[in-house]
């Protein structure tokens, strides 16, 4: 077994002459397990055989899909006024130009 990164991966090793003899069981069996085979020549380690992980990207439509809690009535007047509505940020755009503001 070998430690990447926090995560424990187990690969397994087998000779090459192994492989040879049981090539199919074996692909089928990293297929399944998700599992790596090294194989290897007189002790050396010479090709890595993974399983393909699906690259397909998730949709993001409807990814947040149960993450929002509506509480009260959204769709009733707030009992608020707006500042447009009381004039709170007239202040605010008292230099501005209608138009744009430029000459």
């Amino acid at each position: 077994m070998t430690a990447c990164s926090g995560l424990v991966e187990r690969v397994m090793n087998i000779n090459v002459s192994e492989f040879k003899a049981s090539c199919l069981k074996l692909i089928d069996e990293v297929a399944t397990t998700h599992e790596p085979l090294v194989i290897g020549k007189r002790g050396k380690p010479l090709v890595k055989l993974v399983p393909i992980v699906d690259e397909t990207p998730k949709s993001m439509f409807g990814y947040m899909k149960g993450t929002v809690t509506i509480h009260g009535d959204i769709l009733a007047p707030l009992d608020e006024l707006w500042s447009a509505e009381n004039g709170d940020g007239d202040d605010l755009y008292s230099g501005l130009r209608p138009g744009g503001g430029k000459k």
